[in-house]
């Protein structure tokens, strides 16, 4: 009998496997109205992402997840779409998470080296293939390591940093934003206001994988929707209190996306005389989002494994060194995030850059999960019969309120992703929509590719037979 986890553990999964900083200078950037988009997300994409993948996974426990599931729904080329925008949306996301570590160890050395391209592309390789090495030798954290560098290095940061933004407060300190009620609600009629809704979906991606663990609980009826709820107001209010806390002590236009983060810990720490603390918060950050990649590394990789399993790929990609991990994958990956980053040397800013990473990574997740949230609709009346481990509250309605929430989340994200940031520098309006139409084309062209090839063994194997 496999031995089930406690209720605090599954929170303290589900919130290791989400909580981070790196977004959180990007949500800062849209100052009184980031606490309204906070709660749009959580309501129309966080909460509707858990329970339905929750679901999903409790009536389809088997290997494979988002593929299994869109593939019962709509068959194989969609599931093969769907894992792939899961494996590609990684490639370009590495990217924007190497960046922020290689900022905040910047400020062991020197804090002006986080706008270097040079050595944000050094470190950046550096760190990457470091990563890729060691899991090419089987290593790999265990859970527990990574719940440790999930609190050591994002909960415990996120603590402090909200603490120290209510002392800025309450210390009477001058405030970047206005905090009135009346400027906390975007207007509809500026679409440049709801960009940043980008960065904050962007902070909740990847909350389907919670639903891995509804079989490991006891009474996961009861007890996973509280864990889900439980976790996603934490989540909620670290994020959006710790990107408040940057709001209110940078000024917009000085906000670096990389090192905003230890840009207002800087801050904090020459007011209240805390400098000797900046090296100790840079190096903790730095290790607790190391430790998220090494899972975040070789998690996409096994999916992309089991698609080239199921005849997508070339075998190439299905082969396993002595370890058996899948090394040609990891390392075709490693060489991929290796061009996303040589891009840098060719941008108008940093911050640019970084951006345009982060929403072209958050515009091809959105269109898996629309494809999970289409499957899931399918799949609740195609398969009455289904285990009843867990399934969402309120029936029929449950799921398609839930399904069309995250659907409605889905698709507005997508939208305004096509619009440029108007506080970030990203040259020409029309060259930043050239980039996000290429980077889509780019990273979703391969699919015509992967059908051809399996079309075509498929038709070598019969005239053999």
């Amino acid at each position: 009998m496999n031995k089930k986890i406690s209720f605090l553990s599954l929170v303290i999964l589900i919130i290791s496997a989400i909580d981070n900083m790196k977004n959180m200078p990007g949500a800062a950037l849209f100052g009184s109205s980031l606490l309204f988009f906070f709660s749009f997300s959580a309501i129309l994409f966080l909460i509707p992402t858990a329970l339905v993948s929750a679901e999903l996974s409790a009536a389809f426990p088997e290997k494979g997840g988002v593929y299994q599931w869109v593939n019962k729904a709509f068959g194989s080329r969609w599931a093969m779409m769907a894992i792939w925008l899961q494996w590609i949306n990684t490639m370009v996301w590495y990217p924007t998470m190497l960046s922020f570590i290689a900022g905040t160890l910047a400020y062991l050395i020197y804090p002006e080296l986080a706008e270097n391209k040079i050595y944000l592309i050094t470190c950046i390789l550096t760190i990457f293939w470091g990563l890729t090495w060691i899991n090419l030798k089987g290593i790999h954290a265990s859970s527990k390591l990574t719940n440790i560098c999930s609190i050591v290095g994002t909960i415990l940061p996120m603590t402090f940093l909200i603490a120290l933004g209510a002392l800025w407060v309450f210390s009477g300190q001058t405030l970047q934003i206005s905090l009135k009620p009346s400027d906390m609600i975007p207007s509809l009629a500026h679409s440049e206001s709801w960009v940043s809704l980008i960065a904050i979906m962007a902070s909740f991606l990847g909350m389907e994988l919670s639903g891995v663990h509804v079989n490991d609980i006891h009474q996961p009826q009861k007890n996973f929707p509280r864990a889900v709820c439980l976790s996603a107001l934490f989540i909620f209010l670290s994020m959006s209190l710790s990107s408040l806390a940057i709001a209110l002590v940078l000024p917009e236009k000085e906000i670096l996306l990389i090192s905003g983060v230890m840009q207002v810990f800087s801050s904090f720490f020459d007011v209240f005389g805390l400098g000797f603390l900046t090296p100790i918060l840079a190096l903790s950050i730095a290790i607790g989002s190391i430790g998220t990649m090494v899972n975040w590394l070789i998690s996409p990789a096994k999916g992309l494994l089991h698609a080239a399993e199921f005849g997508f790929l070339p075998p190439f990609f299905t082969r396993k060194n002595k370890a058996g991990v899948a090394s040609n994958i990891l390392l075709a990956q490693a060489m991929l995030v290796s061009v996303f980053c040589l891009v840098f040397l060719f941008q108008p800013s940093v911050n640019g850059f970084f951006w345009f990473l982060t929403a072209l990574s958050t515009e091809l997740y959105m269109i898996m999960y629309i494809l999970m949230f289409c499957a899931a609709l399918k799949l609740h009346h195609k398969y009455l019969d289904r285990p009843t481990t867990f399934k969402i509250p309120g029936g029929n309605f449950g799921m398609w309120s839930l399904s069309l929430f995250g659907l409605i989340g889905c698709f507005t994200t997508i939208i305004v992703t096509f619009f440029p940031p108007g506080n970030i520098t990203i040259g020409n309006p029309m060259r930043y929509l050239f980039m996000i139409g290429i980077g889509n084309l780019v990273t979703i062209s391969p699919l015509l590719l992967f059908s051809l090839y399996k079309k075509r063994k498929k038709i070598c194997y019969c005239e053999k037979t």
